[in-house]
């Protein structure tokens, strides 16, 4: 599943071929993802582009009319295709612009979206209540502290409430707890405002790296493929249960955590 910094990159890369361009047409092939398309979606058609967004892992498209909202769910992926570029299985919807370029969704489990929203964006329910993006301000020391107070989660599972905080998934909470010497299993309501702090640091940090590394696959949204992909990068500890620990030597473990997979040092990381 595409996690923030995958999904950063994926702005980054097509914003150069859609902002401030005007939607020419769009096409539904399937309207049965997530949630329905938007029907009345061809209200977009003569707008211009006037900002791409990232809240949480969903991408913003805004029109002076309404916003068009994009979900990559756990497979999608979105390419910047010549419009006649040979439709593939599972190329869901494409948005079409008069530059003679269009963006395509393509989506084998169709856990992603596709929402045409004319409302205020930021009261919309799927975003109304999301927790702060980690790599601004509003994302401080303290703050983890204070959520965390009572609460009886494992800090792993705590990390990845986006009502907490937003785009820290899976790989990247696994990377940053082992940075932060911090147990996945350690209750959220135990740990203290020092590794709290620490752990804020590292967070921003980890996923900072993540979407720099990123921008080296940007050309790909033009490609053949339009994945990004994890990036290369060196995985610490995600992944790599079984295997020898990069700083100490001691095996790493695996374990389940709310249908996730945690990994671990048992010696480098703490309760």
């Amino acid at each position: 599943m595409p996690e923030l910094p995958e999904v950063e990159v994926c702005r980054l890369g097509i914003t150069p071929h859609v902002l401030n361009k005007t939607v020419a047409n769009v096409i539904v092939r399937n309207s049965r993802m997530r949630w329905p398309i938007t029907p009345t979606i061809d209200e977009i058609c003569g707008e211009k582009i006037i900002a791409i967004e990232r809240r949480a892992k969903y991408l913003l498209l805004k029109t002076s009319k309404g916003t068009l909202v994009l979900h990559l769910g756990m497979s999608g992926t979105i390419r910047v295709i010549d419009k006649n570029c040979e439709v593939a299985k599972h190329d869901h919807f494409d948005l079409v612009l008069t530059s003679g370029v269009a963006l395509r969704l393509n989506d084998p489990r169709r856990f992603g979206a596709v929402l045409w929203v004319t409302d205020d964006i930021s009261e919309h329910p799927l975003l109304l209540k999301l927790g702060p993006e980690p790599l601004l301000e509003d994302f401080k020391d303290g703050y983890l502290f204070t959520k965390s107070r009572k609460k009886t989660v494992p800090i792993k599972t705590f990390l990845m409430n986006n009502h907490i905080v937003v785009g820290v998934g899976n790989i990247y909470a696994n990377e940053a707890l082992f940075q932060a010497g911090i147990l996945p299993t350690a209750l959220a309501g135990k740990v203290s405002k020092k590794r709290y702090d620490a752990l804020t640091a590292i967070i921003k940090d980890v996923l900072a790296k993540a979407i720099t590394q990123g921008g080296t696959t940007l050309k790909d949204f033009t490609q053949a493929d339009g994945r990004p992909g994890y990036f290369a990068q060196s995985l610490q500890v995600y992944g790599r249960g079984g295997e020898k620990c990069m700083q100490c030597d001691t095996v790493l473990e695996e374990i389940k955590q709310a249908g996730r997979a945690s990994f671990f040092c048992p010696n480098c990381q703490k309760a």
